[in-house]
């Protein structure tokens, strides 16, 4: 079970990827502008059979020349010790997104669905990650849905709060 307890690291990544439509339509060219400084994730991890946990993160990222995102987070969940996570994602076609995650054992994939924004990847121990963005209407913050599923099974689920710093 401690392998579910990473999953809330990437789930705070994923509920601070993305910047939300408005914000993209009103001031930014690229969704990837709400990154490009710090952002903070926090909410909680829900594992079967344990207790819920609080979750944060701290991501400082930045804009490369190709256009791609490189996030760094330092995530720190209750009762674990503090570690560094690390994404690479570009945009693979309009409202499609792709790359990489160091604790994703494949690509991550992720697809604008109106206006929310759908994450999908795998970890070590087979567990299947699925998370849902939603963007708020302060244009500075997003609610984040995950659902981590083992063998079909749900086996944990996180709520958070995505919200940019500077």
């Amino acid at each position: 079970m401690n392998q579910l307890y990473r999953v809330i690291g990437p789930a705070a990544l994923a509920e601070s990827l993305l910047i939300p439509a408005s914000a993209i339509a009103d001031r930014l060219s690229s969704p990837f502008s709400f990154f490009d400084g710090v952002t903070e994730t926090v909410g909680t991890l829900k594992v079967i059979m344990h207790r819920p946990a609080a979750t944060r993160s701290v991501g400082h990222g930045e804009i490369q020349p190709d256009g791609s995102l490189v996030l760094v987070q330092r995530v720190e969940d209750q009762g674990k010790p503090p570690h560094m996570r690390r994404w690479l994602i570009r945009q693979v076609a309009p409202g499609h997104f792709a790359g990489t995650m160091s604790e994703a054992t494949g690509p991550v994939t992720i697809d604008q669905v109106g206006s929310r924004y759908r994450f999908r990847f795998t970890m070590k121990g087979g567990l299947s990650v699925e998370q849902w963005l939603t963007p708020m209407a302060d244009g500075r913050s997003a609610k984040s849905d995950t659902t981590v599923h083992r063998f079909g099974i749900t086996v944990a689920s996180a709520e958070g709060i995505v919200r940019k710093i500077s």
